[in-house]
C-alpha cells in the first residue's frame, strides 16, 4: 500500500530505527509498503527509501535504481571506501524525497561493504561502488536518524531547490 513519506521536519525522521527481530507478515507487509511507495513517486523520482521515512521504527530500506532492486533489513556498514570526489561534470547532487526538490552537492564514500538481510531473511555481505553505494549510505543514515542536510552542513556544501529543469536556486539550511 503506498504510504505517505514523512517531512524532513518530522521529528520521527530524527529517531534511531529499531532492528527488526523476525521477518514476518507484519515486516513483509512494511517491505511491500515500502517497494509501492517508492515505485509511484515521480515528482521527484526516488531511488531509496526507508522504513522511518513512512512511519515505521524498523531498519529496513529498498532501493530501486536501473538494474538494481533490492530490501536491506537491520544493514551494518563493515567498511567504506575511500571518499574521492566527482570531476566538475559528474557531480551528484543528492537529495531526499522527505525534502522533494532540494538537493546539495554532497561527498560520499566511493564504495561501501555491508552487511545484512534481504527479504527472506538470507544473510549477506557486499561491496557496492558509485552511485548505489551513496544510495545505501543516505539509506542507512535515515535509519540512524541522519538527514542529508546534516552531512551537508557538516561538509560546509549549500542547498539548492530545483526551480525548473535547468534553474536552481541556493536556499539557507
Amino acid at each position: 500500500m503506498v504510504k505517505k513519506i514523512l517531512k524532513a521536519s518530522d521529528p520521527f525522521l530524527r529517531q534511531k530505527a529499531k532492528p527488526v527481530k523476525v521477518i514476518d507478515k507484519k515486516i513483509q507487509d512494511i517491505i511491500k509498503d515500502l517497494k509501492d511507495t517508492l515505485l509511484i513517486q515521480k515528482d521527484p523520482e526516488g531511488v531509496g527509501l526507508a522504513a522511518p521515512q513512512i512511519g515505521k521504527s524498523l531498519r529496513i530500506f529498498y532501493i530501486n535504481h536501473k538494474a538494481t532492486s533490492e530490501v536491506f533489513i537491520n544493514p551494518q556498514i563493515l567498511t567504506e571506501g575511500p571518499i574521492i570526489p566527482s570531476p566538475q561534470k559528474e557531480k551528484i547532487m543528492e537529495g531526499c524525497l522527505s525534502l522533494p526538490h532540494y538537493y546539495g552537492p554532497l561527498v560520499r564514500a566511493s564504495s561501501v561493504k555491508i552487511k545484512y538481510l534481504d527479504e527472506n531473511g538470507i544473510k549477506k555481505v557486499r561491496e557496492i561502488k558509485g552511485f548505489l553505494a551513496q544510495i545505501i549510505l543516505h539509506e542507512v543514515d535515515h535509519l540512524n536518524g541522519i538527514l542529508f542536510i546534516d552531512r551537508l552542513l557538516a561538509q560546509k556544501k549549500k542547498l539548492f531547490k530545483l526551480i525548473s529543469e535547468e534553474d536552481w536556486e541556493e536556499v539557507d539550511i
